[in-house]
């Protein structure tokens, strides 16, 4: 009883003095005892500045062989044993200004080191901080506050204004304003409409809403996020451990020379300072400060990173395994076409077709919703809804019975639905089609497109070392490889199945550090299985990001590449810290053992090599401008300005596609209509946004991407654009002057309207992936 009272007592104690209050104490102790004893030394007092120096040294030597006592006892080599023979060797030879220099070397890097680590993990502690502990339910006896545990799914919660939203859930109110930068990194807010769902983590930004809970505290999406963030830092990355081991034969190798010194040099104050030069205290802390910090720059851009070791793998890795479905592509159709039969237009097609699927559940039917929003139109309330699965709604819209879906007559269709057949299976593309009154009206196209910033990213991954770069998915073989040669892929491998996904990935990690990124639940044995598994964390699924070693918590494939570039930065970092420090300890050393340096001396010397390493390693918080070209705010607010622009301007591009295939059906009067009709939207919409791009946009981006010899071959289609737009001018005016299009125009006319079409559509995709995909 009498041992375990004396090792509970020796534990508590050590416990108090290693206290992380001790640090600055011991700082301010030490510093004052040097001071002073600098300030007797100066007035000829000799004695008392030995003593107030002896003091200094003294105080600092407790401190450190408790510091000595606590690694030992995690199975770390204790490097403080360094400092605690430097400390006493001084005071053996009566070296006591070198003794009082230690003692504030030791007491600054230690001091340092933990104001480095608290700054270097603020993030990942904010995120942990903002984590809600209870909601507030309510049922028909009131409102009251419940633990966080007690929520079930399908209670109603109130999210008052400035909560945190405890649990993911769907909006019961009319709406609800939202601040997501926790989650996605950026300060927009944001508003989700009844029945939206929203996300644990976000912040109320407006009034109180109520939120019906569709998970539990466990399966919401912050929850996992934390659990993430709280293994962050929890393991040493591989560099840190060779900090580790070299300590092991550093401290050894440190007593041999210390000890030949005094052997052959015939004294002991160069064995001191020897040891003194040789303290390696904050030194070896150099490599986790760097790695932290750059879990720490990582997150702020809404990269949680799982470890240390995930960190320094990730800046290693060589190969890049990339899912398709919701990584390359958003993961959600959108609309790339609308084709009208000849007596509608393209907009009034859509019009109709949202307008009935506004009461259809299918995800097509909210793609044309949404594209129909996006574009202004004006949608009608349809009547006498019903939905046959399989085929779509059918209503009332307008007096008129709408169905969209499969078409449900069995009559021959025309040539202008069998051009959209064709045009499906060559794009890969769904088809939503429109019947009105028993009669094909149109046809909607949706493609899950690529993501604007995909291009970019891959660019910027090769640039970083990224040597191959492959696609794995489940999908057909034709849709993949389309992507894949879009994105210049090295290799594609579709319809595989999750298994197969696992053994491509461990092929490819016996060549090299492989990294997987995915965000599906079949996504999640593979990702287990690569060196790094990357999860789309905003909109994939939680069996993924429980899986990946590292969660883009934002709903942007570029913090991809800014991740990398961040964790070969911090990795090259923390070696530099380590390699740097230990050769000039080593050459300290040296110079010590020779008689060259005495022990005061080697102490300040000693001081500024620990603190220079340690500040050097802070570098990995600094951002790299290199890695990301920065917008200024007003080039920011014309990126977001020109890309809902693109949006609005959808209906025109496919208006110049309309009028090229009714010239292409039958070039009568009809046919100049739509091509009049699409020559006024030109003129009225199209041009003028053009120009403002060419004089606004351009200029603003220039500084940015490195002058104005970036945007050239953007300024060039523009010309291109305005050109074909002034020969399809001429071509209306000879029609109106000839009475009508001549035989000789049509061949000509339709060239322009396809060319410009393309024309278009390619340079709308430049813009969105090289220009709007630097904005956040």
């Amino acid at each position: 009883m009498p041992h375990r009272t004396r090792t509970t007592r020796l534990r508590r104690l050590t416990a108090a003095v290693v206290s992380p209050r001790l640090e600055p104490v011991l700082l301010a102790v030490t510093a004052a005892a040097l001071t002073a004893g600098g300030i007797a030394w100066l007035t000829g007092a000799v004695g008392p500045a030995d003593l107030l120096w002896g003091l200094g040294t003294l105080s600092a030597i407790v401190p450190a062989a408790a510091w000595v006592l606590a690694a030992l006892r995690h199975g770390h080599a204790g490097v403080d044993l360094i400092a605690v023979l430097a400390l006493g060797g001084t005071l053996a030879v009566h070296e006591y200004l070198a003794g009082a220099l230690i003692a504030l070397m030791l007491a600054t890097g230690r001091t340092l080191e933990a104001a480095a680590q608290r700054r270097a993990s603020h993030d990942l502690r904010a995120l942990l901080e903002h984590a809600p502990r209870s909601a507030r339910r309510r049922t028909d006896a009131g409102v009251a506050t419940v633990p966080l545990a007690e929520v079930a799914v399908g209670d109603l919660l109130v999210v008052g204004p400035g909560e945190v939203v405890p649990v993911d859930g769907r909006v019961e109110s009319a709406a609800a304003v939202l601040d997501e930068s926790v989650l996605t990194g950026e300060p927009l807010q944001v508003e989700r409409a009844q029945d939206e769902t929203v996300r644990s983590g976000v912040v109320n930004a407006g009034g109180a809403f109520e939120l019906r809970a569709t998970a539990t505290e466990r399966d919401s999406t912050y929850a996992g996020i934390v659990r993430l963030a709280r293994q962050a830092g929890a393991e040493s990355a591989p560099v840190v451990r060779l900090a580790d081991r070299y300590a092991a034969w550093f401290l050894p190798l440190s007593l041999v020379v210390a000890g030949l010194a005094w052997l052959i040099g015939g004294s002991a104050v160069r064995a001191v300072a020897v040891l003194v030069v040789a303290t390696p205290c904050p030194l070896l802390l150099a490599a986790p400060v760097a790695i932290v910090s750059g879990l720490s720059r990582a997150s702020r851009l809404g990269v949680v990173i799982r470890d240390g070791g995930a960190l320094e793998n990730l800046g290693r890795a060589r190969t890049l395994l990339l899912d398709k479905t919701g990584t390359l592509t958003g993961g959600r159709p959108r609309v790339v076409d609308v084709t009208a039969a000849p007596d509608l237009k393209p907009t009034e097609v859509l019009r109709l077709a949202a307008s009935l699927d506004q009461y259809s559940p299918h995800v097509l039917a909210r793609a044309i919703v949404d594209a129909a929003r996006e574009r202004g139109l004006d949608l009608s309330i349809p009547s006498g809804v019903t939905e046959e699965p399989g085929r779509g709604p059918t209503g009332k819209v307008d007096g008129h019975r709408v169905s969209v879906g499969r078409p449900n007559t069995a009559d021959a269709r025309p040539a202008w639905a069998r051009a959209v057949d064709n045009r499906a299976l060559l794009d890969g593309a769904a088809v939503a089609w429109l019947t009105v009154d028993g009669h094909l009206a149109g046809a909607v196209l949706l493609r899950d497109p690529l993501r604007h910033d995909a291009p970019r990213t891959l660019r910027h991954l090769r640039a970083a070392g990224i040597e191959r770069l492959l696609m794995l998915t489940g999908d057909r073989a034709a849709p993949a490889h389309e992507v894949a040669a879009v994105l210049g892929l090295d290799d594609v491998r579709a319809e595989l199945s999750p298994a197969d996904k696992v053994a491509a990935v461990r092929a490819e990690r016996e060549r090299a550090v492989t990294v997987m990124v995915g965000d599906g639940v079949n996504d999640a044995p593979a990702l287990a299985a690569a060196d790094i598994g990357v999860a789309m964390g905003a909109h994939g699924s939680t069996a993924s990001s429980e899986a990946a070693g590292i969660v883009l918590t934002t709903d942007r494939l570029d913090r991809l590449a800014d991740a990398v570039t961040i964790a070969q930065r911090a990795r090259r970092i923390a070696v530099q810290s380590a390699l740097g420090g230990m050769l000039m300890s080593l050459a300290a050393m040296a110079a010590a053992a020779a008689g060259l340096l005495p022990p005061a001396a080697g102490a300040l010397l000693q001081e500024g090599i620990d603190v220079a390493v340690i500040l050097n390693a802070l570098r990995a918080l600094r951002v790299d401008q290199t890695a990301r070209p920065a917008l200024t705010p007003a080039a920011e607010a014309l990126v977001h300005r020109f890309a809902a622009e693109h949006d609005d301007l959808q209906d025109v591009l496919d208006s110049v596609r309309d009028a090229a295939d009714r010239l292409s059906d039958s070039p009568g009067p009809e046919a100049l209509a739509a091509v009049e009709e699409t020559h006024r939207l030109l003129t009225e919409r199209l041009l003028p946004h053009e120009y403002a791009e060419e004089h606004e946009l351009y200029p603003a981006l220039a500084p940015t991407l490195g002058g104005p010899e970036a945007t050239a071959t953007m300024s060039r289609a523009h010309t291109e654009i305005e050109r074909l737009s002034r020969r399809v001018a001429t071509h209306l005016q000879l029609a109106h002057t000839g009475g009508g299009l001549s035989s000789e125009q049509l061949d000509d006319l339709r060239a322009c309207l396809y060319g410009l079409n393309t024309v278009l559509r390619l340079h709308f995709t430049q813009e969105e992936e090289n220009y709007f995909s630097l904005a956040p």
